[in-house]
């Protein structure tokens, strides 16, 4: 009587399927029969990027490989439910995971494995090539609008959080794109970009009073799509007459910008945070729900997304308007909802929130923590938000660096001694591609 093969389980995310991944396949294939356990786009989105293709594509892919007899998903980086689900005889992995963030995961996959008298398999690490080498590569060379602009709700789907952050130009559309930290759980990037109407105006020394036209705007967003591959958000101020937001709507899809959020006030723009110490005007709910229909109707893709920005809390108008505006804007064709706060103290905010989401209206709730910058994201998600967005910080950062330095060189009459606080003119020269 023939002796059934031996059950052999290979994790793997397969984004960017290399000679590595194909290495692990052709091991657990000569040990016996290989069981393809492939990462969903949470697992991955949970300690680095979201992967290239999505989980379908993925599938699609790994089980045409020689050697795979079936391909399963795996919702987490911890193995244990698919292991003692199948209980293999086998797990193979490279050895890489021996240190970094996957220490802790491979030792639980030692444990279980225990339990029945399965064994892990490590094939020394193929060198010289990697999905986050390949990943690199990818990036500069570019992306496309349509890839793009489906971005958001794919991470939106992934990952509790989604992270986001201005860009004013194409400098610190960089800064997005690329800054890291590597923690515990994995990598930790930011996930998307913020067009800021308040960054973008400032850097260009204008008011934040939506005097910067479209045009200029088009300018700045064409720099950061240029430089950068990640989703942008755009601030779309009031969205401006509904004939123009139609158009705006059009301009900002076709050129792979995920979503617009356009705010509830009309008249003379001025920014929110000034509060009631301005004049500002709400717009009438069924005026702006109009706005928000008209949109959705000229969007070509069902990618875009028309996110709402509540004012009311702003404005003094309090809690029950602002859900009562939430609700007609998600019965409008919102996508999203964002209910902007200024105050630092964000109990009235939560206890707001916590009335939007008793409705149910199944759309991401969006925060903008300027003012109350002392809540976590943790904290944040757990009040219902799921995108959230440092709206201003890096122009704020930089603008006390630039006027320190000028002060040094005016006090010093020299550049000297301001030296050691900037970027070196070699490192300078490194950090955009090909120059």
């Amino acid at each position: 009587m023939t002796q059934p093969k031996p059950k052999v389980y290979a994790a793997m995310s397969a984004d960017l399927l290399h000679p590595g991944h194909l290495n692990i396949i052709r091991i657990g294939a000569e040990l016996g029969e290989l069981t393809v356990g492939l990462l969903t786009d949470e697992a991955i989105a949970s300690y680095k990027r979201l992967p290239h293709l999505t989980f379908e594509q993925r599938r699609a892919v790994v089980e045409q490989v020689k050697g795979v007899e079936r391909v399963v998903p795996q919702a987490t980086l911890d193995y244990t439910e698919n292991l003692r689900a199948l209980r293999p005889d086998f797990v193979v992995h490279g050895d890489d995971w021996k240190s970094g963030p996957q220490v802790r995961t491979r030792q639980r996959v030692i444990e279980v494995l225990t339990e029945w008298g399965g064994e892990l398999v490590e094939p020394t690490y193929t060198e010289g090539i990697s999905s986050t080498m390949i990943n690199a590569q990818v990036k500069e060379i570019g992306t496309t609008p349509n890839v793009r602009r489906r971005l958001l709700r794919r991470l939106l789907e992934a990952k509790d959080v989604v992270r986001v952050i201005e860009a004013h130009n194409g400098l610190t559309a960089r800064i997005a794109e690329t800054v890291g930290v590597d923690s515990d759980t994995g990598r930790r990037e930011f996930d998307a970009m913020w067009l800021s109407s308040l960054t973008d105006s400032t850097a260009k020394a204008r008011p934040d009073t939506e005097y910067v036209d479209l045009t200029s705007r088009m300018a700045t967003l064409q720099d950061i799509l240029d430089a950068t591959t990640k989703p942008v958000i755009y601030d779309g101020d009031t969205g401006g007459l509904i004939e123009h937001f139609v158009l705006r709507v059009r301009t900002l899809e076709r050129l792979g910008v995920s979503a617009v959020v356009i705010e509830d006030k009309k008249g003379l723009k001025r920014n929110s945070l000034y509060g009631t110490d301005v004049p500002q005007t709400q717009d009438e709910p069924a005026a702006f729900a109009q706005k928000i229909e008209a949109g959705k109707r000229a969007q070509v893709t069902k990618d875009f997304m028309i996110i709402a920005r509540v004012e009311s809390l702003i404005l003094g108008k309090g809690i029950e308007d602002a859900v009562d505006r939430a609700r007609r804007y998600v019965d409008a064709g919102a996508d999203g909802l964002l209910i902007h706060f200024k105050d630092a103290d964000p109990s009235p905010l939560f206890e707001c929130l916590e009335r939007v989401k008793a409705l149910g209206m199944g759309v991401p709730l969006v925060s903008v923590p300027s003012t109350y910058s002392q809540v976590s994201e943790q904290e944040l998600h757990a009040r219902g938000m799921r995108v959230v967005i440092y709206a201003n910080q890096l122009l704020r950062s930089a603008y006390p660096a630039m006027t320190r330095t000028a002060e040094s060189i005016l006090t010093h009459g020299r550049a000297h001694e301001a030296e050691p606080s900037l970027l070196s003119i070699k490192d300078i020269l490194r950090l955009i591609p090909g120059t």
